[in-house]
């Protein structure tokens, strides 16, 4: 534990962008201490996929040579709309790539490649393959005796504490476990090694996804020596002369001064947990309904509140203004609720999701926030914000639904525990779940027409290249679609949840912090989830959240350590 009370950059904050900010500074020469107000340090990072959409970059160039830095402009109009900002794109589209290269040079970071299209890839500009990386799995162990601070993966994505790539190149065998000797083998291994895992280290040590992301970039802030000061929470901007200066930090031995002398940086994950805040902005929870996030609980808006105190400009600007993600409640026990986030099973054949009318209302394997935020939209005018995943006994085997995992992995205690609903006929489930039934029984005949010709006259499923990426590709002629009508029949309840926030702190393309009138506030700046998002409102691809935000913490570090020598 660092007892310094000064310094040249103070990073609020311990997720990817803050992490990302913090290297790049130290690496150009600035003394940097990072606060986290948790008592583990990886933020939302850690509990996400893991995945940056970086176009351009030097993984994805081998995959699509033939990708131009016009075609991601004209995709990001098109995705943007009239919040598209020419510098902030073109700043992203030039530094991305930079900021790729340099954390694999120097650091511990490593990305590999994926096979995630666009999520519009039809749009102009849209790519079916090139722009995803993803973290490269990593051997937690590395950490030494700080493991035990990387924080935990969400406990309801794992199996037992295990963690999945964010692919189907992984998840394929589980699904094939009962059908393929070699997905058996597979699975086999993987377990008995995170079996053994657990025995020695009571956590996985083999991490994948925004754990591992989270891992590197913490190995490599503390192999710099860059103090990452957990259950240090920041509670003010210390402000003089109209400048930052510093932050009023709290913790276990009180409350102290930390000066910076060359700034301060906030990345303290947005405000997906401000009650106060969402309940302005949430158009679902204005009107009464239900929002559950398996974003962390500290992200309480700590950053945009300390940035609106210093004078900041933080209005909710866009029509979606959050990472929409379909979500379900699990109940562990004795007390204990963790959220789902449906990142899977929508995109599976023989899954549909309607609404309490009974109807279907989007392709259900559209993105995880356009479906949301269709889910959103659909039930205006009504206090409840929901729609019920719908399937039918050999879907429910061959897939699972939500938490409850394929066969043969038993159910029971889902159905007990009012998780998971069930009804030997589509009326006996629209009974015990509320749907109207004659619309329902008649939303699934409607469907099963086309479905079993493998179509979706309806909404298009499978249309798309990103559709069908995280469907079964061994349901032919359509990945996403088949029918509905083995019963029994089952549902599971899915409310609103969010991955983080897109509205946030105005910035300047190098995340100088502004002014209602447009001007800075003197060493106070803002990245990841605290800025604005560059996306307007809008989810173009797997990764648009820690792609920009480690690219604009690069950016935002480097602006620092220049005006650092300029000034020196």
């Amino acid at each position: 534990m660092s007892n310094a009370t000064e310094c040249d950059l103070i990073v609020v904050g311990s997720g990817a962008a803050g992490l990302a900010t913090a290297i790049t500074a130290k690496k150009r020469g600035l003394d940097v201490i990072v606060l986290e107000k948790e008592p583990v340090f990886g933020g939302t990072t850690a509990l996400s996929g893991g995945v940056l959409w970086i176009p351009m970059n030097q993984h994805g160039r081998k995959q699509n040579p033939a990708d131009t830095a016009d075609a991601v402009r004209r995709y990001m109009m098109e995705e943007t709309g009239s919040f598209y900002d020419e510098a902030m794109v073109n700043a992203f589209i030039e530094n991305g790539p930079r900021m790729v290269e340099f954390f694999e040079r120097e650091t511990e970071m490593k990305f590999i490649p994926t096979l995630y299209p666009d999520y519009h890839p039809d749009l102009p500009g849209g790519a079916e393959i090139g722009r995803s990386i993803l973290a490269a799995p990593y051997d937690i162990r590395g950490l030494g005796q700080d493991m035990a601070r990387l924080k935990l993966p969400l406990k309801t994505i794992t199996f037992i504490g295990m963690m999945f790539n964010s692919s189907n190149a992984d998840l394929k065998h589980f699904f094939n476990v009962t059908k393929s000797l070699t997905s058996f083998v597979y699975v086999a291994k993987r377990l008995a090694n995170h079996l053994k895992e657990l025995a020695l280290y009571r956590r996985a040590i083999n991490v994948t996804s925004g754990n591992a992301l989270a891992a590197r970039l913490a190995k490599s802030a503390l192999d710099l020596g860059i103090p990452i000061l957990t259950g240090t929470p920041a509670k003010q901007v210390l402000i003089e002369d109209g400048k930052a200066i510093g932050v009023l930090a709290g913790g276990e031995g009180g409350e102290r001064r930390i000066r910076a002398r060359h700034g301060v940086v906030l990345a303290a994950g947005g405000f997906p947990h401000d009650v106060k805040r969402i309940a302005q902005a949430y158009p679902h929870l204005a009107r009464g309904g239900e929002h559950l996030s398996p974003t962390p609980k500290s992200n309480t808006g700590d950053g945009v509140n300390m940035a609106e105190a210093a004078g900041a400009v933080v209005d909710i600007r866009f029509k979606e203004t959050s990472a929409w993600m379909p979500v379900t409640k699990v109940d562990f026990g004795n007390g204990e609720i963790g959220v789902f986030p449906h990142l899977l099973d929508r995109y599976k054949p023989g899954i549909i999701g309607v609404l309490k009318n009974g109807k279907r209302f989007t392709n259900e394997s559209n993105s995880y926030h356009d479906v949301g935020a269709a889910m959103v939209a659909a039930c205006k005018g009504q206090q409840e914000t929901a729609m019920w995943l719908i399937c039918d006994k050999t879907a429910l085997g061959k897939y699972g639904l939500g938490y409850v995992k394929p066969a043969p992995m038993p159910i029971g205690r889902f159905i007990k525990n009012g998780y998971l609903f069930e009804g030997k006929t589509l009326a006996e489930l629209a009974q015990k779940t509320g749907i109207n039934a004659a619309a329902l029984e008649k939303t699934v005949r409607d469907y099963n027409v086309g479905a079993v010709k493998g179509q979706d006259s309806q909404f298009g499923r499978g249309t798309t290249s990103f559709n069908r990426y995280l469907a079964d590709p061994a349901n032919q002629p359509n990945p996403c679609v088949a029918p509905v009508q083995t019963g029994p029949f089952y549902a599971v309840k899915v409310v609103m949840g969010d991955l983080g926030t897109f509205d946030g702190i105005k910035t300047s393309v190098v995340g100088e912090v502004l002014k209602r009138d447009g001007s800075k506030i003197d060493g106070l700046y803002a990245v990841g989830n605290d800025r604005a998002s560059m996306m307007g409102g809008n989810y173009p691809g797997a990764g648009i959240t820690h792609g920009p935000n480690m690219t604009f913490g690069f950016v935002t570090a480097n602006h620092i350590a220049d005006l650092a020598g300029a000034r020196a």
